[in-house]
């Protein structure tokens, strides 16, 4: 799969932009500042819909405006598609594909794939948890795009769920409308609750080999890359628990999450999941918010037998973010294996933050991919070895 030709409007810095682009590698060359991330931040959105940088679709609109326009035309496979995204301020979004009538935005997902690495992805090792779910989900609605309906309705129903205990928090007392109508919401919880869990748990087991691969190859160290899925619906969990992974067996599932919940078939999550909500009730209540299900769990990384959050150097970290998102590229190439449908994979002012081997090493595992989108402040970071057309970026402009 790769990009030709991608145009902005209104979009960050640009007024408009046009951008020729090619299979193989696409070097944006440009000082800090000057709009490199915000085309490569552009073509990721069209995969997503979200921004790697941002939480909010506010910041993308240039300043004083109250849309933009990413356009961009996609070949994957033999099929050539034409995408169109309008992003408006305190409005639904709206998609066009192949300049027909305008769709919801959601209907474009899974025609674009892209894998991206920034900076930003540090927060996968250093962060709190939450970057760790929207990695597990964005990948899953990628791979799956009906999935994101599961999303929505899992947030919709625990915003209505909250809004219940914080009521029964204010008044003092579970009353029996409260109790009743609370049994309700929790079955609604544990039903989309327990498909977005199935969903992660199924990406991780997909993930796993591959980023312990990719980590190998990257760090050529002793430690083994390894993650285990953290949920709130089995019982409160110990991290010296977890098994070492240079100890277990790499097939042994207990490597990416409790047998418990990789055996057990949906019926039976939505069962774990209530059982887990009538346990917690009473803090719940204490606290007025919903304490059980995926909005609270985590993915425990590890290298060797210590969490990498806390214990990984910097190098290591790096290496640790690269390989999620290669096991990523991997599990996408999986799941299309046809020529020319791998994924787009989009490399942000990665290789200035790495040591001379580590760049060598990542450019011999990313040169076969159909299209590699590299963003550098200067030329001479990006490995020979990797070659490639080379685009300068200069504020609001983009030329070869």
């Amino acid at each position: 799969m790769y990009i030709s030709h991608v145009s902005l409007t209104d979009f960050r810095s640009y007024a408009q932009a046009d951008v020729e682009l090619g299979p193989g590698t696409n070097v944006l060359v440009g000082s800090n500042g000057v709009g490199k991330t915000n085309i490569v931040e552009a073509i990721g959105y069209l995969a997503s819909l979200s921004s790697h940088r941002v939480t909010n679709d506010g910041p993308l609109l240039r300043f004083g405006t109250e849309r933009a326009l990413v356009r961009a035309r996609i070949h994957r496979a033999k099929q050539v598609t034409t995408l169109e995204v309008e992003i408006t301020a305190g409005k639904t979004n709206r998609a066009r594909i192949n300049r027909a009538n305008p769709v919801r935005a959601r209907e474009i997902l899974g025609i674009v794939r892209t894998v991206l690495f920034a900076p930003e992805d540090l927060a996968l090792v250093k962060g709190d948890p939450s970057n760790r779910r929207r990695f597990l989900d964005e990948l899953l609605v990628a791979l799956r795009p009906g999935e994101a309906a599961t999303r929505g309705d899992y947030e919709r129903v625990l915003k209505q769920r909250n809004a219940l205990l914080k009521s029964a928090r204010a008044g003092g007392k579970l009353s029996t409308a409260h109790e009743s109508t609370l049994d309700v919401w929790d079955t609604h919880l544990a039903q989309t609750g327990a498909r977005l869990l199935r969903g992660r748990l199924d990406m991780l087991e997909l993930l796993s080999p591959y980023m312990a691969a990719a980590y190998a190859s990257l760090a050529d160290a002793n430690k083994t890359a390894s993650a285990f899925y953290q949920s709130t619906i089995v019982d409160d969990f110990d991290e010296e628990s977890a098994p070492n992974p240079d100890t277990v067996a790499e097939t042994d599932p207990n490597l990416v999450a409790p047998s418990a919940l990789l055996d057990a078939t949906q019926p039976e999550l939505e069962e774990m999941f209530i059982a887990a909500l009538l346990k917690k009730r009473g803090k719940e209540l204490e606290r007025g918010i919903t304490l059980v299900g995926p909005h609270r769990d985590d993915v425990l990384l590890r290298l060797g037998s210590a969490p990498a959050k806390g214990y990984a150097s910097h190098g290591e970290t790096w290496s640790l973010c690269l390989a999620l998102r290669l096991a990523a590229y991997k599990v996408f190439g999986q799941d299309d294996p046809r020529p020319g449908a791998g994924p787009i994979l989009i490399l942000d002012d990665v290789f200035a933050e790495l040591d001379a081997t580590r760049r060598s090493r990542l450019a011999s595992i990313v040169a076969g991919a159909e299209q590699v989108i590299v963003t550098a402040a200067v030329a001479g970071d990006v490995p020979e070895e990797l070659g490639g057309t080379f685009l300068k970026v200069s504020p609001g402009q983009v030329h070869s």
